[in-house]
Parts: C-alpha cells; structure tokens; sequence
C-alpha cells in the first residue's frame, strides 16, 4: 500500500535509466570555421550526432532537418550540442560545411559540422559510434557513400545512450533520451 501511496505521489512508475551502448573515446578533426575540434570540447555537454554530406539528396537533408528541429526544442538548453560529420571529407571543406549549416539555419556556437581525413572520420564513424561508412567508386558514375542513417545520443560523459532512427516514431525517442539525460 505505501509503494502504491508512493508511485502515485511521484506521478506514475520509475523511469528507467537510458543503457549504455558504448563511448566515444578521444578524436580531433577539424569544423566549419577551419579550427581544430576534439571531443574533450563536448566534456561536460549532451549532444546528438549524425552522419551526413553536403551533395546527398536523399537522407541527409532529412537528418539536417531533423537536427535543425532539435536545435530549436533545445535552444534554450545550454547542456545540449549537435554534431554532424561529414562522411565525404574530400568534398565537405570547412567552407562548404559552413554553407550547409547555414543552409539549415545551424547555430554555429551549439552545432557542429566536422570534416577530417577520411581514415580518421571513418575511424571516428565505424570504430566510435559503431556506425557504416563505405564509399563505393564507379568508373561511370559519381561515388555512392554508404552510411549510418540513425541519430546518436551521447552524455556528459561521453557515453552513447541511444541509437534513434531518423524517421517517426524514432523522433519521439531522439527527445525522450535527451530528456532523460537533462534529468539526470
């Protein structure tokens, strides 16, 4: 009867804690401005990450959007940053990742484009966040890049909580793990 008399008073069961998936260790590559980014600058933050590049048409203005609809929700948040890597680092400069994220409306101070050498950002990508990255060549056509389609969720830590996928209902997931992750 009290557990009951409890749960009631805390409004409803106890949420339980986000697992963890996984971390991002250490990785320095460089953002839309051209300086030098490392992870140790989210130390301390909540941030989402997704996986994208500049010349896609299909998915990636999708993820952007998305993450430009996050950025709002948490505009207001300063624990929460949003990362985007490119995964086409020979044709994402710093300047055209600035374009994109302008593009999107990204505020550069909370949201991030990153670009790199391709064996570090395929590190970052495949060894990190345990996400594909491969580019297929065709002597006939422009290269098709392979890639992670899902949002990550990562905490002050620098621990990956959460894996959500771009599309409906995976949204509501994107928001309920951050949530969880303000609450803590």
């Amino acid at each position: 009867m009290i557990a009951l008399l409890l749960l009631a008073c805390a409004g409803g069961p106890p949420v339980e804690p986000l697992p963890v998936l996984g971390g991002v260790p250490p990785f320095e590559l460089t953002d839309a401005t051209g300086a030098a980014f490392s992870r140790t600058a989210l130390d301390g933050k909540i941030w989402v990450a997704d996986f994208m590049f500049t010349s896609c048409t299909t998915v990636c203005p999708i993820l952007s959007t998305h993450m430009a609809e996050v950025q709002a929700r948490y505009a207001k948040e300063a624990d929460v940053r949003l990362v985007s890597f490119s995964v086409d680092p020979g044709t994402d400069t710093p300047p055209v990742l600035a374009a994109y994220g302008a593009r999107f409306g990204a505020d550069p101070a909370r949201w991030f484009f990153l670009t790199g050498p391709m064996d570090t950002v395929k590190s970052v990508v495949v060894d990190s966040f345990k996400m594909v990255l491969e580019r297929i060549e065709s002597p006939t056509e422009p290269a098709t890049i392979l890639h992670g389609e899902r949002f990550v969720v990562v905490d002050r830590l620098g621990r990956i909580r959460a894996y959500p996928e771009p599309k409906e209902p995976g949204k509501a997931e994107l928001y309920a793990a951050v949530d969880a992750l303000l609450a803590e």
